[in-house]
């Protein structure tokens, strides 16, 4: 008898200990905060959004060391809210003036003869340029959907 009360009382409080880990592990990690922030992204996600071409955009590629290694032509698509697409587009010159004043500041050339553009950067950069053209949160993503040596 005193065995399986023994066992009963072993079995009682590792649920307890277990239970106790288990939710101090979510309150510490915030595990359960992934699927309440992913719900949230979804409601966002149904405003209706458009993508807004840029054109060609010519940028030199400079390697860190501030060579010129040669030039690239990218084609980018600004995916803006459907009631921001017509003041994006009235704007675009503003915004490929802010990307001609980072680009040669920044070092886009990858590769060993430095003719492959680096997207993470060209990215960053039009990210940056658009902040400054149509203001904070105008654009939600910047897609590169081309990159070309010119």
């Amino acid at each position: 008898m005193k065995k399986i009360l023994f066992l009963l009382v072993v079995l009682i409080a590792g649920l307890g200990i277990g239970g106790g880990a288990a939710y101090a592990m979510v309150q510490m990690l915030g595990i359960g905060a992934a699927a309440a922030h992913a719900e949230v992204k979804e409601e966002k996600a149904e405003e209706p959004t458009r993508f807004v071409p840029t054109g060609r955009v010519l940028a030199p590629l400079v390697f860190a060391d501030g060579r010129l290694a040669g030039y690239a032509a990218f084609e980018v698509q600004l995916e803006v809210d459907e009631a921001k697409a017509d003041y994006v587009t009235t704007r675009l010159p503003l915004l490929l003036h802010a990307i001609n004043m980072r680009t040669y500041r920044t070092p886009l050339a990858a590769g060993p003869d430095g003719m492959l553009p680096n997207l993470d950067s060209f990215r960053t950069v039009v990210d940056a340029a658009a902040t400054e053209a149509f203001g904070a949160k105008a654009i939600r993503k910047v897609a590169v959907t081309a990159a070309t040596p010119a």
